[in-house]
């Protein structure tokens, strides 16, 4: 502060000796100022005043003096407090320390019994400043050790919250806003309780602390006039208390409030149902929330509702066996928040007392864990004082006479520290500066010569902490940790954490901060078990890293956010990470790369299982495999329609599994439309059979009869995708005699196969609560639309030879049957072979080909390269020389005719009917594709458009495509496909 004004008139001060027993006559250790000479221009300013005369006269005595030009040169908070009033200064320094503190202490608690909010509100505040004071003084001077300056700051802050509760109780009564059993004693019986956490609960409250605070009440205690509204009223007497404490007027402020220790902050009240918090602390409780249940502390309200409260949580906070799993979570906590500036080496320069390696944080989780171990069983450690603790933990010989007394001693010098920093500007800060001369200017404040002195005495005593703390904890495995500091834990959005976060290239750090603590709050039932959220604290970094590595790291987590929001299987997804990196790696690509598998895996979380099972990145399943696992979901179905959520959920667990083999690289693309294609024909032939037998239940049999399900497209040619349809044709044929069927309630042949094929298509295709399983489009039959949905074998085959266009025998190169009887799967098979070995006029065949790729070119041809089916040169094009190549030649050379794309080629080439040079086109530009095209369809449900993708699935495609990067996989593409289609014109020109 500013020197006072020349025009002031300097008086000589009274000459007086200090009262015997005084603060002033007690003060034994004072800090030399730094610049004496601006500090001595202050005072000298300052005791020229009339208000200061009593003060000027105490300030006769030397260690006086000093240490107002201590205060004067070192700290702005402190030497604002006397500047402001030196008459109060005047009265601390002749007052008795103690005696001073109990009347503050007195008019602040007398202050509830009758002020208005107002009165109240000055009083607290001019307390809790007098105290400030007083307290820093006697601190500061050697009047009292630590023990006393830390009960002393709890004192205030306490008697503060009693007085804001009692007064804002009683004023809700007399609004008739609640009914208190003894309004003339407000707290008493009145279930509402306020419970001090941290170092306000173990009574070590430190100089410029918030104040932790969780509000209870009971419902059954006081009558609040609206019933409906209870919790409601608690909140805003709750949030009125805050603003009683916290509230920034002219008279300063009594002390920051944190609401934020209670249950599941993100969600709750800020007062909170007792009968609620005990449910909570029972099912979903952290072990960070019974390590900081330990020193809870009933601190204002309903002391008999609080103190039953406590005592009925005990068995959360103490459990009977040794808790292992606690001291590998709660060091787990601890190694997150290490590796950054100050917190991660012993260092001078910029180093957290609290957090940093060796600091008080470290004392505290030293005596906190074996507590947790140790107290279940012995009732005497259960003690909230870090001190008293650490006797106790001695006695009971946990720890060694040494380990006590050097951590005790090294706690109140890092105590004394903390205090010192924090009375510089009133700010709750525990870093020390981070250049040499600001350390050098800290350390004449805390009573050293210099910067090496203090540096020397406060690497001793970190390096005495680090050592006994790594003799309980730095044997613990490694954690990718190094990515900064990251804390979940209690408190939300951490600052350096959001740092940290969005250091890893997340666009939304406090997105991703609320997700880890909703996760670390049990808010899935997946994270409900304390071993899940143990896991999940030491596996935290490493999920943040990989996630981040993954492109897109916000649809990653959120994607995960969704698994575990729907998986019942939080442990063993979270061990199963913990142990196999390689999946975490999956999951990243999966969510990341392929956000479209990522939403059906969140949908399908039980999927995940199979992840467990060492064989799954071994091969894709077998139809063997499918058969069994199909008949098994489907055989244990209780209904028609059970069987039909069965299915789906087989299925897509299938088509997930194989998504992930294939986005993971384990599982080559050009097999995937294979295994795919296996779970589609085997899902097709199970839910044909049971819609057939459950038809024929109602209806009976068609005398003779027997149908068929013919596939085409992607399904009969082997090239399914995760979104593939089915193109399906039901063919049957029965005997001529038959008119109607043999059951109960008969019905013509052609109608029975026509409520057959609805029935397989609503097995198919209908949604259930499990969803979808295949979207079918039946448009392939003869006459397309306007022919019926099941077609009559010998109306098939006269179609076939009479009607049928072109493209429709192109389509049926690509025709399998794939359910019903051997016998009329042979029959259909022969049927569709007489149709493609037919002779044809090559010419007219090159021509109908090359006109309809002309009109597909038009309508859909644009989109450039990466429109893999449409695209000059992409799928079209090379499945239309596979199938012109088999209708022309078929005939002399059946041996041509073969339903995948890629083979047919191969059978064109050694028959030669295809060049080496346009084989090599097609076949290298079929292969690409084909893979790209499984991996798109696997990540997105639409188009892709590579100026919007992420860099994520850039690199899924460019690692498929077996190209170095995106660019160069894009250049190789539109390659392929400029000879892809020079080879399909030489094919079709040569057909001419």
């Amino acid at each position: 502060m500013a020197a006072r004004s020349s025009e002031r008139k300097a008086r000589p001060a009274r000459k007086s000796r200090p009262p015997d027993g005084s603060l002033a006559a007690l003060l034994t250790t004072v800090p030399e100022p730094q610049d004496a000479e601006s500090a001595r221009e202050r005072i000298n300013s300052l005791l020229g005043e009339d208000e200061a005369s009593d003060l000027a006269a105490l300030a006769e005595a030397k260690p006086v003096r000093t240490l107002l030009e201590g205060l004067a040169d070192f700290s702005p908070f402190l030497w604002g407090l006397v500047d402001r009033d030196p008459e109060r200064a005047a009265r601390l320094f002749a007052s008795e320390p103690d005696e001073r503190l109990a009347a503050i202490l007195k008019e602040m608690a007398d202050a509830a019994e009758g002020e208005d909010r107002s009165g109240l509100s000055s009083t607290l505040r001019r307390g809790r400043a007098e105290s400030a004071l007083l307290i820093a003084a006697a601190d500061i001077g050697g009047v009292w050790e630590g023990a006393r300056v830390t009960e002393a700051l709890s004192e205030i802050a306490e008697t503060a919250i009693r007085a804001a509760v009692r007064a804002t109780l009683r004023e809700a009564h007399e609004a008739g806003k609640l009914t208190l059993p003894r309004p003339d004693d407000p707290e008493r019986d009145s279930g509402y309780f306020v419970l001090g956490m941290g170092k306000l609960g173990a009574r070590e409250l430190n100089y410029s602390s918030d104040i932790d605070l969780i509000a209870f009440f009971d419902p059954e205690a006081a009558r609040p006039a609206d019933e409906g509204e209870i919790t409601q009223l608690y909140a805003r007497l709750t949030q009125t208390i805050a603003k009683l404490l916290q509230e920034r007027t002219p008279d300063g402020y009594v002390a920051r409030v944190d609401l934020r220790l209670r249950p599941d902050p993100g969600s709750t009240p800020v007062a909170i149902s007792r009968d609620m918090a005990m449910s909570y602390y029972e099912s979903v409780g952290q072990n960070w929330e019974r390590a900081a249940m330990i020193k809870a502390r009933v601190v204002a309200g309903d002391q008999a509702a609080g103190d039953a409260f406590l005592a009925e949580l005990r068995p959360f906070i103490w459990r009977r066996s040794l808790d292992h799993a606690a001291i590998a979570d709660i060091h787990a906590m601890k190694r997150q928040i290490h590796a950054h500036k100050g917190h991660g080496a012993i260092a001078v320069e910029g180093h957290n007392l609290k957090l940093g390696r060796g600091g008080i944080r470290e004392i505290e989780f030293f005596v906190q864990t074996q507590q947790l171990v140790a107290g279940g069983r012995s009732p005497e450690l259960r003690t909230r004082g870090t001190i008293e603790s650490l006797t106790g933990l001695a006695e009971a010989g946990w720890i060694s006479g040494k380990a006590r007394d050097e951590l005790a001693e090294a706690y109140w010098f890092l105590r004394g520290l903390e205090h010192r920093l924090q009375m510089v500007e009133d700010a709750q800060t525990h870093t020390l500066p981070d250049d040499e001369a600001g350390v050098a200017r800290f350390a004449r404040f805390a009573g050293y010569a210099s910067r090496d002195d203090f540096a020397k005495a406060l690497t001793r005593r970190l390096k005495t902490v680090q050592a006994h703390y790594a003799k309980l904890f730095e044997d613990a495995p490694a954690l990718s940790s190094e990515i900064g500091s990251l804390v979940f834990t209690g408190k939300e959005d951490d600052p350096d954490t959001l740092q940290t976060i969005a250091g890893l290239g997340y666009a939304e750090p406090a997105s991703v901060a609320a997700a880890i603590r909703g996760w670390h709050r049990g808010r899935y039932p997946s994270m409900r078990s304390a071993r899940a959220r143990e896991l999940l604290t030491e596996i935290t970094p490493t999920l943040l890293d990989v996630f981040a590595r993954s492109g897109r790291p916000d649809a990653a987590l959120n994607g995960f956010d969704k698994v575990l929001e729907r998986t019942t299987g939080g442990v063993a997804l979270l061990a199963l990470v913990r142990a196999h990196p390689e999946i975490l790696n999956l999951l990243a690509v999966v969510l990341g790369a392929a956000p479209k598998l990522g939403e059906t895996l969140a949908r399908r979380p039980r999927v995940l299982d199979a992840l467990l099972d060492p064989a799954f990145f071994g091969h894709l399943p077998t139809r063997e495999e499918i058969v069994e696992r199909v008949d098994e979901a489907l055989g244990e179905a209780a209904s028609y329609e059970d069987m039909l959520d069965r299915a789906r959920i087989v299925g897509q667990e299938f088509k997930t599994l194989i998504g992930l083999r294939v986005a993971s690289g384990t599982a080559p693309s050009d097999q995937a439309g294979f295994a795919f294609t296996r779970v589609a024909d085997v899902l097709v032939e199970a839910l044909f059979k049971r819609a057939e037998a459950e038809l024929t239940r109602v209806h009976g049999k068609v005398k003779g009869g027997a149908a068929a399900v013919l596939a085409l497209g992607r399904l009969g040619g082997e090239e399914m995708t995760a979104a593939s349809d089915l193109d399906l044709i039901l063919l049957y044929e029965h005997s001529d005699k038959a008119t109607e069927t043999d059951g109960d309630r008969p019905i013509a042949p052609a109608q029975f196969y026509a409520r057959l094929t609805q029935r397989l298509v609503a097995a198919l295709s209908a949604p259930t609560g499990e969803g979808v399983l295949y979207e079918v489009d039946f448009r392939l039959r003869p006459s397309g639309r306007a022919g019926p949905l099941a077609t009559r074998l010998k109306a098939f085959e006269a179609y076939q030879a009479e009607e049928a266009e072109t493209w429709e025998h192109m389509a049926l190169t690509r025709a399998r049957v794939v359910a019903g009887p051997k016998a009329f799967r042979r029959q259909v098979g022969r049927a569709v072979g007489k149709v493609l070995t037919s002779k044809r006029d090559a010419a007219k065949l090159a021509k109908d080909v090359r006109e309809m790729r002309a009109l597909l070119d038009k309508e859909k041809g644009g989109g450039g390269p990466w429109n893999l089916k449409h695209a000059p040169g992409g799928l079209v094009d090379i499945e239309f020389v596979a199938q012109t190549l088999q209708l022309a030649h078929a005939h002399a050379k059946p041996e041509l005719l073969y339903t995948v794309t890629a083979t047919a080629l191969d059978r064109a080439k050694q028959a030669g009917m295809l060049g080496e040079k346009e084989w090599e086109a097609l076949a290298s530009a079929a292969r690409l594709q084909l893979d790209l095209t499984q991996t798109l369809r696997l990540a997105l449900d639409g188009p892709f458009d590579p100026d919007a993708a992420g860099e994520g699935l850039k690199q899924l495609l460019a690692r498929v495509g077996e190209a170095p990067d995106f660019k160069t996989l894009s250049a190789d593409l539109a390659n392929r496909q400029k000879a892809a289609r020079k080879a399909f014109e030489r094919v079709m020109k040569g057909l001419a």
